[in-house]
């Protein structure tokens, strides 16, 4: 598909796949720097049709529904959702890796061997040569089929989406996430 900046009206192709089933994703365009939300199409069928303006397939803004006129609830917390509950460990049957996509360290991939990892520019498991990473500065944890991204306490934080995370957030099999002026990717395969 294709998405315009809302801003700057710079075009992008955008692989829906990276979606990773959600409704919307939050991107930053990479000429104005603009953060802004797209929509997933595959849910576009599924909602009430809306009038112009309200949202679009572009990128444009989305105007913001007040309570009243939305019904949708907040997702109840699961087990799943602290990451907590389930010990860690790899996955059975699965190859997990750490594919540097920009950034000093771009085109490495990291296999991932433990079901903890650490990310940063000194002392880490996976050590970027990165001067805008803090020493340890992020960490993936496995806990079979659940992959949680924490910073830990990094100078200048891990962001998802173009924006920093709080704490842990899950993450999938090609999700995205940025660690200094690197930009890393989760790979999950078959293991054969």
């Amino acid at each position: 598909m294709i998405i315009e900046c809302p801003s700057c009206h710079s075009k992008y192709q955008y692989d829906e796949e990276r979606f990773e089933r959600k409704p919307s994703k939050r991107i930053k365009c990479a000429r104005c720097q603009n953060v802004f939300d797209i929509q997933n199409p595959a849910f576009a069928a599924k909602e009430p049709a809306l009038p112009a303006g309200d949202r679009t397939m572009t990128g444009k803004t989305e105007r913001p529904k007040t309570p009243e006129e939305t019904t949708e609830q907040s997702p109840l917390p699961s087990p799943r959702a602290t990451g907590k509950s389930e010990p860690l460990k790899l996955p059975a049957g699965r190859r997990l890796s750490l594919a540097i996509l920009d950034g000093p360290d771009a085109g490495n991939v990291f296999r991932i061997e433990k079901p903890r990892v650490t990310i940063g520019r000194s002392n880490a498991d996976l050590t970027l040569n990165d001067t805008e990473a803090s020493r340890l500065h992020a960490a993936v944890e496995v806990r079979d089929m659940l992959f949680m991204l924490s910073d830990l306490g990094s100078t200048n934080g891990t962001l998802m989406g173009g924006e920093k995370i709080n704490g842990s957030v899950e993450i999938n099999d090609k999700s995205e996430f940025q660690v200094g002026g690197t930009t890393l990717m989760l790979i999950v395969t078959e293991d054969a």
